[in-house]
């Protein structure tokens, strides 16, 4: 696995890898995250075996009829709300600022205006710090779409 480096220290913050703890360890800082509105950066695999990097904002946690551990959250990069098994995240990092994708009320049928696609972790990652301080990046991203 590619260790990413986020914001932080200087040394910065490392996605932790779920295969090396507990799934207790990563529901317990899954549930955490949710419950102080803090985004996650995941590493998830489709069930296609394509890998993406996604930032989502977690509102709900639950396990399925078939067993399955599955988190509601809302995509940063599209603005929707999907549904993320657990035992598909390979890996994740929690990030302390709050949520900022509004959750669309049951009614709500319009679409949601979504940033570009990013294709690799540092544009992500890179996405995210902008909006921790969009005063910094105040020109909408457009130093990160750029390249």
């Amino acid at each position: 696995m590619t260790t990413v480096w986020v914001h932080g220290n200087g040394k910065g913050d490392t996605m932790k890898a779920t295969a090396k703890q507990t799934t207790t360890k990563t529901l317990a800082d899954l549930y955490t995250a949710a419950d102080r509105q803090h985004p996650v950066t995941i590493t998830y695999t489709k069930a296609d075996g394509t890998e993406t990097l996604r930032t989502i904002e977690i509102y709900d946690i639950h396990t399925t009829k078939a067993g399955d551990i599955v988190l509601k959250a809302m995509d940063r990069e599209t603005g929707e709300s999907r549904t993320w098994r657990l035992d598909r995240i390979s890996a994740y990092t929690v990030h302390r600022t709050a949520y900022l994708v509004p959750r669309p009320a049951a009614a709500d049928g319009q679409p949601r205006v979504a940033a570009p696609a990013a294709r690799v972790p540092a544009a992500v990652i890179g996405r995210e710090i902008a909006r921790d301080d969009a005063a910094y990046y105040g020109d909408g991203y457009a130093i990160l779409t750029a390249a």
